[in-house]
């Protein structure tokens, strides 16, 4: 469930409001309620079977390992890649893909990964990899495209690359010279809201085995960054899961997790945050008009992703999310998007909390 249009409701509106002492001030929204429930239903109802259709995009070819001297190597081989694939698009008459992938070739842009078969996947780096003493990682939920990597529904920041140039730019602004840079993470396959996918951690086990891996290419790129995650919606079910691997494979750059944050999630199926079994903090925020609070936090036969984060007994930090819609917790100039860079940044004590 992403940075996008996906949702039955959303504003750009954001405050402090509609918080109580301890956690958010919950509310009734009978129709909310019942429009969150018909997504779910959907979920399972509806099909999801392709087009038949062979897949025009090529697959990737091979490029240099992650490591501080082939970072350079690495976007040029990837600069490559969207180019063929850029034509592909042309060819075969993909103007959204097309569009998009000609912004990924403007000179002030990085990418590590590219893959445009499907909906497509990319990786994105905004600012000194190499160099940045933190970074942060974006990870973006369901219905997350390459067609849709820079804006949804006319919303920058409601998708991967322009969420993540949102928190790089606010954290220059509150921390000038704070040496951070934010990846815009969609290396995996994101679910479609409307899809029985959605309703289990199928897709998030998958790409919760693609996250650690990329920890530790990025771990060799520079060993001694400190790594916060930052997932929205569906991607905090791919964190949960990858923290939940605990010693598994890609152990040292894992501990270099020092935050995990929740926002508009739909659980991470874990019954609370201790049981994520990692030593991050473990943060957790929801806007007061997101309709993922209306979503049955439930799990049951593997259908469900678990407790709400932001619940007391889940025993996550709870961050205030102000007014935020569930696309909406990146917008500029909201508590959503101020308190997310603060814990990109590791400043836990700027971080205003419910």
């Amino acid at each position: 469930m992403p940075q996008s249009s996906e949702t039955p409701h959303s504003s750009h509106e954001q405050s402090a409001g509609g918080t109580t002492a301890g956690r958010p001030h919950r509310r009734r929204h009978p129709l909310r309620r019942l429009a969150a429930c018909a997504v779910l239903a959907a979920g399972v109802l509806l099909t999801t079977a392709g087009t038949g259709h062979a897949d025009p995009y090529a697959k990737p070819g091979p490029v240099p390992m992650l490591s501080p001297g082939t970072l350079d190597a690495r976007y040029a081989a990837e600069r490559l890649t969207i180019e063929k694939a850029l034509k592909t698009a042309r060819d075969v008459g993909d103007t959204d893909r097309a569009r998009a992938l000609t912004a990924f070739l403007r000179p002030d842009r990085r990418f590590l990964s590219v893959d445009p078969r499907g909906r497509g996947q990319a990786v994105e780096v905004v600012g000194d990899l190499a160099h940045a003493r933190r970074v942060a990682l974006l990870v973006p939920g369901a219905d997350s495209t390459i067609s849709g990597f820079d804006v949804r529904a006319g919303r920058a920041w409601a998708s991967p690359g322009g969420g993540a140039r949102a928190v790089y730019d606010e954290a220059r602004r509150v921390s000038p010279g704070g040496d951070l840079a934010v990846v815009a993470w969609l290396g995996y396959a994101a679910p479609r809201t409307f899809s029985s996918d959605i309703l289990t951690d199928t897709r998030a086990e998958r790409g919760a085995r693609e996250l650690r891996q990329f920890l530790v290419g990025m771990h060799r790129a520079n060993p001694s960054a400190q790594v916060s995650l930052l997932c929205h919606s569906y991607g905090s079910v791919v964190c949960g899961r990858a923290a939940m691997e605990g010693k598994g494979p890609g152990g040292p750059a894992w501990r270099k997790v020092s935050d995990i944050a929740l926002f508009g999630s739909p659980g991470t199926t874990a019954w609370t945050a201790a049981a994520l079994g990692t030593t991050a903090r473990v943060w957790a925020g929801r806007g007061a008009t997101d309709w993922m609070e209306d979503v049955p936090h439930v799990r049951i036969f593997g259908l469900g992703l678990g407790p709400d984060p932001v619940s007391r007994n889940f025993g996550a930090r709870v961050f205030q999310a102000g007014r935020a819609g569930h696309s909406d917790y990146l917008a500029p100039n909201s508590p959503s998007l101020r308190n997310l860079t603060y814990i990109a940044l590791g400043r836990p004590a700027d971080v205003t909390r419910t």
